[in-house]
């Protein structure tokens, strides 16, 4: 409100919504009580009902269907409050693991597990990264809908399932290099986006490519071999198999399957945008 917003009138973004369809209580019961893109037998009815052309009945439901989306505006204060989190609590990530000997050797994890101290440091992380993935998972059916809702909200519970998983249990080390590798390439994505909101096309495509590398690298690459690695296998070795171990995999395979899908459609994406010269 008092940041966002302000950078993105100076950027030239504007506060104004879709042209607004005309008021009309019988489209508009059945817009909201039956359906959003009526057929054409349904547009035939409703064009003998209001004495109206079927081509002026379309063009009503297209405009109400603007109507409820979301301006350029209120996606870029979304996506910079988002940008903000990412990359602040990406550096704090770094910044702590760097000194951690787990961060070097991934072993350190389960040598004397569970007993284990919790740092105020390494407390302070992980409820910062559960309140906001909580505030993600409240927020997501009241903020801008998008295509990857059910992905979004299978991915979001099992991450504050993760995270409250992997506190009770005193995984925390472990826990802290989940969560410092998924947040090196959000922030990047939040960046194309606002770059794309702002019409800076070039900067948009270089954010996203950067993303895109960043991403696949990370979920498909390190995640795999350095946290699934040690979770699978260092674990089993070290500590061996307890209840919760299963439990705990679980999640962090389902999240892996989830990488793939992403990893999938920001392929797809990157391959339409080296067609068309623009993503």
């Amino acid at each position: 409100r008092f940041i966002a917003k302000p950078c993105a009138i100076n950027l030239g973004i504007q506060d104004s919504g879709p042209h607004r369809a005309q008021p009309n209580a019988i489209l508009e019961k059945v817009f909201t009580s039956i359906t959003k893109s009526p057929d054409g037998k349904r547009l035939e009815g409703l064009s003998k009902q209001l004495d109206w052309d079927v081509r002026k009945i379309q063009r009503w439901f297209r405009h109400r269907r603007n109507q409820d989306k979301p301006t350029t505006l209120t996606k870029f204060c979304e996506s910079m409050w988002r940008f903000t989190f990412y990359l602040s609590i990406f550096f704090y990530g770094i910044r702590f693991l760097w000194t951690a000997p787990w961060f070097w050797d991934t072993r350190q994890c389960w040598y004397n597990y569970p007993f284990q101290p919790l740092t105020t440091r390494l407390y302070y992380y992980y409820i910062l990264e559960l309140a906001f993935y909580w505030s993600l998972m409240f927020s997501q059916f009241t903020d801008i809908k998008r295509k990857d809702f059910l992905i979004m909200f299978v991915h979001h519970l099992a991450t504050i399932g993760l995270i409250t998983f992997s506190y009770m249990n005193n995984m925390v080390r472990v826990g802290t290099l989940v969560l410092c590798l998924h947040d090196a390439s959000d922030f990047l994505l939040e960046a194309a986006k606002l770059a794309n909101y702002a019409k800076y096309q070039r900067l948009c495509d270089a954010f996203f490519m950067l993303f895109g590398v960043v991403f696949i690298v990370t979920r498909l690459g390190i995640y795999p071999f350095w946290i699934l690695n040690t979770t699978l296998f260092e674990s089993w070795e070290l500590i061996g198999p307890y209840p919760s171990w299963w439990l705990f995999n679980g999640l962090l395979v389902t999240l892996q399957i989830l990488h793939i899908i992403w990893s999938y459609l920001i392929i797809r994406t990157a391959s339409k945008a080296l067609v068309r010269g623009k993503v």
